[in-house]
């Protein structure tokens, strides 16, 4: 039997979902779904690793023919989930995962019901500003950057509450072991998964955003 899933994990940027995500496909076979951009690879970028850098025109014949599960455009630039690989994955037996915003995860959703939709929240935005300074230590950003990034984490916050699933990412071993406990649950329809229901995680959600 092919009880393959489709997981959709969506957090705001600095809350830690890269090494929690590492933490899980460590011990489980998993498609980490790769998106495609047409904007220049960054320093370090690997194509095909990173993303899959395409030209603007072939963004548009994906597009034109129904070849990305989600797609948009921010700043200047087009990103998009591919479908084809996603869906190869899932029928060969094989569970995917896609690392995306919420604006994407919606798109994703609506075409894939059966998805499974899980949301990071910070402990607090507080704790949240000071995991995106030091993170900035090393990066470069600006302080002006890094309020963008505490805007948008508000907006994307705000939109957990229509998610399936809803963990925080205080304590990394108990967020690990919470992540791992949402994926092989959800594989076999949920049991045990109240806590963590997004109606459940209100409460939770209310007090991330009152200080927001």
């Amino acid at each position: 039997m092919n009880n393959a899933k489709l997981f959709i994990i969506s957090a705001p940027s600095g809350c830690g979902k890269g090494t929690l995500i590492k933490e899980l496909s460590r011990d489980n076979e998993i498609f980490n779904s790769i998106s495609c951009t047409t904007r220049a690879p960054r320093e370090g970028e690997l194509d095909g690793v990173h993303y899959n850098f395409i030209t603007r025109e072939e963004f548009g014949r994906l597009a034109e023919n129904d070849g990305f599960l989600e797609h948009a455009e921010f700043s200047g630039n087009c990103y998009g989930t591919p479908k084809a690989p996603v869906e190869q994955k899932l029928a060969a037996g094989i569970d995917v995962l896609l690392e995306i915003e919420p604006q994407g995860a919606f798109q994703v959703k609506a075409k894939m019901p059966e998805a499974v939709m899980l949301f990071i929240l910070p402990p607090s935005i507080s704790s949240l500003d000071r995991r995106l300074h030091r993170r900035a230590q090393e990066s470069g950003e600006t302080e002006e950057m890094i309020q963008k990034r505490l805007s948008t984490a508000k907006g994307d916050i705000e939109r957990a509450y229509d998610y399936d699933y809803v963990m925080v990412n205080g304590d990394l071993d108990k967020a690990v072991s919470d992540l791992k406990n949402i994926f092989h649950s959800a594989k076999n329809g949920g049991e045990g998964l109240e806590s963590f229901k997004a109606a459940n995680q209100k409460e939770i959600i209310d007090e991330v955003l009152k200080n927001a």
